[in-house]
């Protein structure tokens, strides 16, 4: 059986809990000011990141690549009322915008948004995470993972995107991108601490949780 996928996502998007009217407004800014909407989280990504943030009700989040917030307003949803979710993003020209998108929402005191690179914020951030995001360099998941692993609490859930890489992990398709997302899942893969499954959502979404130090 034939399957077409992009019709098979718009119905699991159709189906799905509609996002609300404040993100489909992030949606249409991305769209309008930024030249890739693309890496935008989307509907269907955006409510399994809710979703998962809901069941695990975290009280520190970590997102690495922040992009325009969709996803960190879906990873907001879920937060304990004391809780911080801390956004570092590298893309300096981003960070108006994002901090006007952010001030809109009644938990924008939760949010704390980090402008520079990560691999050089996160050794410094003194958290202990349960509940971590990736959509940055791809170059440098391996580095993130390393990095952030040793900052989570055991039974915390760690997700990285565009871990298919439009199926260029594998076969003739591999590109240079994605030999090097195959080699991250392969770390993930035989890293003893994790336990891991890789979700064909959109680009590929790898589900982590650390089941021991």
């Amino acid at each position: 059986m034939n399957l077409d996928l992009k019709e098979l996502e718009n119905y699991c998007s159709a189906h799905s809990t509609p996002e609300t009217e404040k993100l489909h407004q992030i949606v249409r800014k991305t769209h309008l000011r930024t030249l890739s909407p693309q890496m935008l989280s989307g509907h269907l990504q955006g409510r399994f990141l809710s979703f998962v943030s809901k069941l695990i009700s975290p009280e520190y989040i970590l997102e690495v690549g922040t992009f325009t917030g969709y996803a960190t307003i879906c990873l907001l949803e879920g937060l304990q009322p004391s809780g911080k979710i801390i956004t570092v993003e590298g893309n300096y020209e981003l960070i108006p915008n994002l901090e006007s998108t952010f001030a809109e929402f009644r938990q924008s005191d939760q949010i704390i948004l980090i402008e520079g690179q990560a691999l050089e914020i996160i050794p410094n951030l003194e958290y202990k995470f349960d509940m971590v995001f990736i959509d940055a360099a791809k170059n440098e998941y391996k580095d993130y993972f390393k990095m952030t692993l040793d900052k989570m609490n055991i039974g915390g859930v760690m997700l990285v995107d565009n871990v298919l890489w439009f199926g260029k992990v594998m076969g003739e398709k591999r590109d240079n991108k994605g030999i090097l997302l195959d080699e991250f899942n392969k770390l993930v893969l035989n890293e003893p601490r994790v336990e891991n499954m890789i979700l064909p959502i959109r680009d590929g979404l790898q589900l982590i949780r650390k089941i021991s130090n």
